[in-house]
Parts: C-alpha cells; structure tokens; sequence
C-alpha cells in the first residue's frame, strides 16, 4: 500500500501556526465564559415546579440564596422572598404554565333553626328514651348518665330545668341501698367475672355521673339565672332536686354536698319557700336518721354556717336542733366539750368460760366472724357503740352553739338559745351547771342594761337597722320575756335530771332567779302583751316568722317559773313559808290587773299552792291571826323583805266582783280550799 507523506512544516512557519492555535483557544473560551455570564443554572432549577413543600422550607431556601451576577456585570443578592411572587401559582405563571385556580372557601350554610317548641319536644323525647332505658336495665346502658347529663349544657332553659329533673328521678330510682368505694388499683388487677365486671363499670359510671350532676345542681342553686317567663326559677328546682335527693338516699355518695347547697340556702335571713323547703327538708332528715351519721354530718356543716356568719341567722335555724332524734334517745350526759355515758350494770357481760376449739375450729371461726363483719358493712348495719359515738359528737356541738350563743347575747336567738337548753337539760352534764347558770344570771343583768340603752338610743338604732342589708325589719326585744325564758331554763335544768342530789352537792344557788322573778311580777302583771306569745308578738311588729317551738305566751312562761319556785317536784316540802307568803300576797295583786285569761292561771296556781302548803299561808286569809309586824313592803329588793305576814290578802273581796264569770268562779273554790283548811 503507497502512503501519503506527510507534510513537512518549517520550523518558521510552525512556530507561527502553534501561536495561532493558542489564540484561537483563548478566543474560544472568551466567547464561553462570555456567553456563561449570561447562564442562571440555579435559578432556572429553582423556577422548577415541586410538589410537597411547605412555604416556611421555600422561605428558608430563599433565604440562603447565593448572589448571582447580572448583565450589567454587578453581582446582586436576591432577597429574601420576591415581592412579586405571592403565592406557588405566580411561580408557575413565570414559567409559562397555567396555574390552577384557587379553590375559594365557601362558608358551610348555615344549618335551619329549630323552633324551641321543636326543640323542647325532642328533647322530651330524647329524654324520655333514655330514662326508659335506666329503668328497665340499668346495667346494659352505663353511658346514658352521661348522654343524659348533656341536656343540662343546653341554652334553652326549659331543656334545662326538665334535665335536671329527669336526671334527679333516674338518681332516685336507680341508686342502690348501699355506698360505693371507689374501685382500688388491687381489685382492678383482679380476676373477675363477666357479670362483676359490667356491675362495676355501670356503678362506677353512675357515680361519675351523679357527681357531676350534684355539681351542676350546686351551681344553679347559687347562680342568678332567670327567666321572666318561667313561673318558678330554676334555683328553686335545683334547690327542690337536690332536698328530694337528700331525703330520699341519704346514705349514698355525696351526702355533704347536698347539706352544703341546703344549708347555703339557709344561711340567708330572707324566709322564702325554697328557705322553708329547705328547713323542711333537715327536718326530715333528723326525725328519719336511724344511723347517727346523717344527722352528725348535718349538724357540722350547719354549725360552721352559723359561727361563719357571727350566728346572724334566724332562729327557726337554732330551732332545728330540737328536731334530732338524740333528744329522746341518747342516754348519756354532755357539755360543750365531754360526753359522759351512763354505765349501766345489767348490760354487762359475765366473763365466760373459755372453751377449748382445736386449731382448724379456731380458724373456721376466724373466718366466719370476718365474713360476718363483711356481710355487717354491706348491709350498712350501724352497732349500738357508733351510733352512740355519733350522737356524742352531735350533742357537743349542739351544746357548743347554744353556749356561744349565750356569750355573745344575740337578740334574735336568745328565745330560741333558752328554750333548747331547757329540752335538753336532761343531757347536761351536772358538773356544767355552775358555769350555765352563771351565764343565764349575766343575761338576766345585762338584757336589763341594754334595754335601758334601748330606750335612751332607739332613733340611732333605727337608723343602723335600716342600714344592715341582712334585716329587713327591726327585732324588738323582749327582756321580760327574756328574763322569765332564763329562769324556766334554770329550773329545768335541776328538774331534768337528779335535782336534789345535784343542788346539794354543787351548792346550786337558785335566789337570784327567785328574787328577780319576785321583783318583776307587779311590772308584768301590766304588761299588755301579757297573753301573747313570740309568733304573736313578731307579727304585731311587722316580722313574720313561722316558729314553731318558742311560741309559750309570757303567761304561761310565768306560771312553769312560779310552779318551779312554789311547787318544786324535787322537794316540794321545802320551801319557806316566807317564800310562799310573799309570792302569795304578789300574785293576788296582780291577779286584778292581768286579762281574765291570765287572772284564771294565776288563781288555779294558788289553788296547788293552797293545797300543797295552805297551813303555812291561810293566816293571810285571817285578820286576826297576823303573824308579822310592821308594814308590808311589796316593792322591797329581797323576798324576806316584803314582810307579807304583816298584810292580809284584801283582793279577794275586788275578785268576787269580777267582770268574767269564770274569775268569779275561781276566787269561790279558792275560799272553799282555805275554809276546808280551817
């Protein structure tokens, strides 16, 4: 094969080609980096459309852009989000594609209203299905306390008020006769049946339930909703909800949170019927407390209302007290402080003999006796023991109040303070009497004082009264009522229990009632509203209260402290003739003043006495046979002062001429006793 030869250059001319090759690259790699200037990769990849990404990822890749160099041949840094660019579809615009339309958000249309009767009648329906459900099987439906207890979230009122009282007779017929514990992280681990299991879950659901139905209950009964329409606010049938409850299972869970809406009711001095309801409603549960614990719970929390409220609180409160079952059932002595209980030796058990059991039988009675006790607590059994421990607590802070009460002197419940002390006189300690009676002879002192203070700044009284936002009329005071109410609460207290050993050995002092009640009975027998009682007495000045304990009228108050004084039961041989005469001689006086009622009263008291003591008092029916000298003195500071044996009784003569035929009557068979003791 023939070869081309190969061309042969000079070395002239072959330095001049490699010099012309050099330049021709360097021209073309001028006119690429010339023509590179022009080329934005980066940008060109960022104008890509991506799916997936969020717009704080774009802003923080935006953010790190690097500058990039212009035709101008400046270098710019771009910023950190274009102002043009507003939106991922101005993007994809810039790239010359159609960007979708944005979906604009219509509003959802607004759903039909119902009109409330539509609504009111489903929910009745509703209500109706879901307390057909409770009734017939509670146990399969555990969420419909819960479905139930919805409707009292509704802002129609009437749903409300009828869902509080649905739910208030489901709770009342579905609520068993036992408490439930709460269930403990041992007995969830257990191994438990089916049929345990779905009891548990429906017990713990109903009580959930429950509770949360009482707090709703609590916070209609303080709230101020109200409805011009409704005929009764949905306080009162949260209030008439939660009394019915509280009467009807007492001995289930949340017992306290009941008291606390009850007796927040009757922390008010304004007496409505809803506070009436609620007083009535304590009432019963007292008089059907057969445990000790409902009524101990009770007295707590009323008691811790009333020292809250400085025992300003109106004295159908204080009245409640006479209500407990304890009054006629509890056998021990107390104070304020102690309980004493009576021993008594026929109950005591004789020390039997020990009998021999083998080991297996010692068990075998171990066993039965924890099953019994078991069987004891879920039957709710309360022993003899508890319940007397109970009501030991309950009376001392029963006593408790009606001392401080003493302390304190508050007008209003002095009537009422008395009047339950002299019904439990009975339950006094004896070692308390020293100080009680210390305390009723310094309101005697002091109602005295301040009814003369009464007299001397009654328009300054007025005016704070009209200030106090609590009292919407003025108590008046009573002090003679007062005074006779502190005295019959003496005696009681010696006539409750073993009097004349106790006033032998404590040195019991009962003068100064003696001559205090002595002192008073001309002023009395002028008293016009001698023959009215406290109920009378409040309506006559403008206050209605329905009381019915302290509604003796100062008649018969003055009559139960002169049958105290003249005819002890204790030791009515004992009383001084001195005594008798004075007391005699007063009451034949006023007997010609007092209505014919109260003149009928006094006279039949003197008969007793006539009959009882008449040969220690028939001189004074005698002229002749005077046993004193000097003068009579009716108006003297002590009883043996008066000297009544230096008068004779005169007023039977004005007697026998007496307007009432039944006064006439009484002054002829008086005269019969006096002859027949001759």
């Amino acid at each position: 094969m023939s070869s081309h030869p190969s061309k042969r250059r000079k070395l002239a001319d072959g330095a001049q080609s490699s010099d012309g090759a050099a330049t021709s690259d360097v021209k073309i790699q001028k006119q690429f980096f010339k023509s590179a200037q022009r080329w934005n990769l980066e940008e060109d990849y960022e104008n890509r459309p991506r799916k997936g990404k969020q717009k704080k990822q774009k802003k923080a890749a935006d953010a790190t852009k690097l500058p990039i160099r212009v035709a101008e041949g400046t270098w710019v840094t771009q910023e950190e989000e274009d102002a043009e660019i507003a939106s991922d579809a101005e993007w994809l615009e810039s790239e010359g594609e159609e960007a979708p339309e944005e979906e604009e958000v219509q509003p959802e249309p607004e759903a039909p209203k119902i009109p409330e009767k539509e609504q009111i009648r489903r929910a009745q329906e509703e209500m109706a299905k879901i307390a057909t459900q409770l009734n017939e099987d509670p146990e399969e439906h555990p969420g419909a306390f819960k479905a139930l207890a919805k409707f009292s979230e509704s802002d129609l009122l009437a749903i409300k008020k009828l869902a509080i009282v649905v739910q208030m007779t489901v709770y009342k017929d579905v609520i068993p006769g036992y408490r439930i514990r709460p269930a403990s992280e041992d007995v969830a681990k257990e191994k438990l049946s089916k049929d345990v299991k779905r009891l548990r879950v429906y017990e713990q659901a109903m009580v959930t339930g429950y509770y949360q139905y009482i707090k709703t209950l609590a916070a209609l009964a303080g709230g101020a909703i109200r409805d011009k329409r409704a005929k009764q606010p949905i306080t009162s049938i949260a209030l008439t909800c939660a009394c019915t409850l509280l009467n009807a299972v007492p001995h289930f869970n949340f017992r306290g949170e009941l008291l606390k809406i009850i007796i927040k009711k009757l922390s008010y001095r304004n007496i409505d019927k809803d506070f009436i309801k609620c007083r009535t409603a304590l009432e019963t549960l007292f008089h059907e407390d057969e445990d000790g614990q409902p009524a101990m719970e009770a007295i707590s929390v009323l008691t811790k209302m009333m020292k809250a409220r400085n025992y300003q609180v109106d004295e159908s409160i204080l009245n409640l007290f006479l209500h407990l079952r304890l009054l006629d059932e509890f056998s021990g002595k107390a104070s304020r402080d102690t309980v004493e209980k009576q021993d008594d030796g026929s109950v005591k058990k004789q020390k039997q003999k020990k009998e021999f059991r083998t080991k297996r039988e010692r068990k075998l009675l171990k066993e039965q006796k924890e099953a019994e006790k078991v069987m004891a607590h879920a039957d709710a059994a309360v022993s003899h023991e508890e319940r007397e421990r109970m009501q030991s607590e309950t009376l001392k802070m029963v006593f408790a109040s009606y001392f401080r009460i003493l302390k304190m002197r508050i007008p209003n419940l002095m009537g009422a303070c008395l009047e339950g002390l002299a019904r439990y006189s009975h339950l006094i300690n004896q070692d308390f009497f020293g100080d009680l009676l210390e305390a009723l002879k310094d309101l005697i002192r002091y109602s005295e004082m301040d009814a003369n203070k009464e007299d001397d700044d009654s328009d300054d009284e007025n005016k704070e009264d009209e200030e106090d936002e609590d009292d919407e009329h003025e108590f008046v005071r009573d002090t003679s009522r007062e005074a006779l109410l502190c005295t019959v609460t003496a005696f009681a207290l010696l006539e409750g229990q073993d009097a004349h050993n106790a006033r032998s050995d404590l040195h019991l002092d009962l003068s100064f009632f003696i001559t205090h009640l002595f002192q008073s009975l001309l002023s009395l027998s002028v008293n016009p509203d001698l023959e009215l009682g406290a109920q009378s007495l409040q309506l006559q000045n403008g206050v209605r209260r329905n009381n019915r304990i302290n509604l003796q009228t100062t008649t018969v108050l003055l009559i139960k402290c002169l049958s105290g004084i003249l005819l002890p039961p204790w030791n009515i041989r004992s009383v001084a003739p001195l005594r008798l005469a004075a007391f005699t001689k007063q009451l034949m006086s006023g007997s010609l003043q007092v209505p014919e009622k109260s003149a009928q009263a006094l006279l039949g008291l003197l008969a007793d006495v006539l009959h009882t003591h008449g040969r220690k008092i028939s001189s004074l029916w005698n002229t002749e046979e005077r046993k004193g000298d000097g003068t009579y003195k009716p108006l003297a500071a002590t009883v043996e002062g008066s000297n009544p044996f230096a008068s004779t009784v005169w007023e039977g003569e004005l007697l026998r001429k007496h307007y009432c035929p039944k006064v006439r009557e009484s002054m002829k068979q008086l005269e019969k006793s006096i002859k027949s003791i001759k």
